[in-house]
Protein backbone atom coordinates (compact mmCIF):
# COMPACT_ATOMS: atom_id res chain seq x y z
CA UNK A 1 0.00 0.00 0.00
CA UNK A 2 1.08 3.54 -0.70
CA UNK A 3 -0.11 6.87 0.40
CA UNK A 4 0.21 10.60 -1.29
CA UNK A 5 2.38 12.34 0.81
CA UNK A 6 -0.12 15.50 1.30
CA UNK A 7 -2.01 13.15 3.62
CA UNK A 8 -2.24 15.51 6.81
CA UNK A 9 -3.27 11.83 8.68
CA UNK A 10 -2.61 8.20 8.00
CA UNK A 11 -5.70 6.22 6.30
CA UNK A 12 -5.76 3.38 7.20
CA UNK A 13 -8.34 1.76 5.28
CA UNK A 14 -8.00 -1.71 3.90
CA UNK A 15 -9.12 -3.65 1.39
CA UNK A 16 -9.24 -7.49 1.20
CA UNK A 17 -7.74 -9.33 -2.05
CA UNK A 18 -10.90 -10.44 -2.10
CA UNK A 19 -11.90 -6.42 -2.57
CA UNK A 20 -9.50 -5.84 -4.39
CA UNK A 21 -10.41 -8.66 -6.67
CA UNK A 22 -13.84 -7.72 -7.08
CA UNK A 23 -12.96 -4.20 -7.95
CA UNK A 24 -11.18 -5.21 -11.04
CA UNK A 25 -13.85 -7.15 -12.18
CA UNK A 26 -15.86 -5.13 -11.60
CA UNK A 27 -13.91 -1.92 -13.49
CA UNK A 28 -13.19 -4.53 -16.57
CA UNK A 29 -17.08 -5.52 -16.89
CA UNK A 30 -18.29 -2.12 -16.88
CA UNK A 31 -15.44 -1.55 -19.65
CA UNK A 32 -13.53 1.11 -17.22
CA UNK A 33 -9.91 1.62 -17.73
CA UNK A 34 -7.29 0.05 -15.27
CA UNK A 35 -6.14 3.75 -14.07
CA UNK A 36 -9.92 4.24 -12.85
CA UNK A 37 -9.81 4.59 -9.03
CA UNK A 38 -12.27 3.57 -6.71
CA UNK A 39 -13.47 6.27 -4.87
CA UNK A 40 -14.94 5.51 -0.89
CA UNK A 41 -16.88 7.55 0.90
CA UNK A 42 -19.10 7.92 3.39
CA UNK A 43 -22.77 10.24 3.04
CA UNK A 44 -24.99 11.32 5.26
CA UNK A 45 -29.08 9.26 5.10
CA UNK A 46 -29.28 4.93 5.67
CA UNK A 47 -31.24 3.72 8.61
CA UNK A 48 -28.50 4.28 10.92
CA UNK A 49 -27.58 8.03 9.55
CA UNK A 50 -24.11 7.35 7.48
CA UNK A 51 -23.75 5.10 4.80
CA UNK A 52 -20.83 3.88 2.63
CA UNK A 53 -20.42 4.32 -0.99
CA UNK A 54 -18.28 3.09 -3.62
CA UNK A 55 -18.20 4.47 -7.01
CA UNK A 56 -15.26 5.09 -9.79
CA UNK A 57 -13.53 8.21 -10.48
CA UNK A 58 -10.64 9.19 -13.08
CA UNK A 59 -8.76 10.98 -10.99
CA UNK A 60 -8.18 12.18 -7.47
CA UNK A 61 -9.09 15.70 -6.25
CA UNK A 62 -6.90 18.08 -4.49
CA UNK A 63 -7.27 16.95 -0.96
CA UNK A 64 -8.01 13.25 -1.50
CA UNK A 65 -6.27 10.40 -0.03
CA UNK A 66 -4.24 8.24 -2.51
CA UNK A 67 -4.03 4.44 -1.54
CA UNK A 68 -3.18 1.33 -3.73
CA UNK A 69 -4.17 -2.08 -2.99
CA UNK A 70 -2.38 -4.51 -5.90
CA UNK A 71 -3.15 -2.19 -8.44
CA UNK A 72 -6.16 -0.73 -7.29
CA UNK A 73 -6.52 2.81 -6.76
CA UNK A 74 -8.58 3.93 -3.78
CA UNK A 75 -9.70 7.70 -3.16
CA UNK A 76 -11.01 8.80 0.28
CA UNK A 77 -11.71 12.71 0.95
CA UNK A 78 -11.21 13.86 4.23
CA UNK A 79 -14.16 13.79 5.73
CA UNK A 80 -14.69 10.13 5.09
CA UNK A 81 -11.10 9.54 5.86
CA UNK A 82 -11.79 10.03 9.84
CA UNK A 83 -14.72 7.77 9.64
CA UNK A 84 -13.12 5.02 7.65
CA UNK A 85 -10.12 4.78 9.74
CA UNK A 86 -8.97 1.40 10.76
CA UNK A 87 -11.79 0.10 8.38
CA UNK A 88 -11.46 -3.19 6.60
CA UNK A 89 -13.58 -3.82 3.23
CA UNK A 90 -14.08 -7.52 2.02
CA UNK A 91 -16.22 -9.11 -0.31
CA UNK A 92 -18.37 -11.97 0.73
CA UNK A 93 -20.57 -14.25 -1.24
CA UNK A 94 -23.40 -16.23 -0.21
CA UNK A 95 -26.24 -17.89 -1.50
CA UNK A 96 -28.32 -15.13 -1.74
CA UNK A 97 -25.51 -12.91 -3.34
CA UNK A 98 -22.42 -11.15 -2.59
CA UNK A 99 -21.25 -7.64 -1.69
CA UNK A 100 -18.92 -5.80 -0.46
CA UNK A 101 -18.64 -5.67 3.33
CA UNK A 102 -17.03 -3.04 5.79
CA UNK A 103 -15.72 -3.52 8.77
CA UNK A 104 -15.15 -0.33 10.71
CA UNK A 105 -14.55 -0.12 14.77
CA UNK A 106 -15.81 3.51 14.75
CA UNK A 107 -19.16 2.13 13.89
CA UNK A 108 -21.48 2.12 17.44
CA UNK A 109 -24.54 0.28 15.01
CA UNK A 110 -24.98 -1.18 11.76
CA UNK A 111 -28.25 -2.05 10.08
CA UNK A 112 -29.18 -5.27 9.12
CA UNK A 113 -28.12 -4.54 5.46
CA UNK A 114 -24.12 -3.65 6.43
CA UNK A 115 -23.80 -0.67 4.19
CA UNK A 116 -25.40 1.71 6.81
CA UNK A 117 -23.23 2.71 10.58
CA UNK A 118 -23.47 5.05 13.44
CA UNK A 119 -20.61 6.42 14.99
Amino acid sequence: MTESATAEHATSLTLTSRAVEQVKQLRAREGLPETRALRVSVVGGGCSGFSYQLDFDDAPRDDDRVLEYDGVRVLVDPTSAEYLAETEIDFVSSLHGGGFKFTNPKASHTCGCGSSFAV
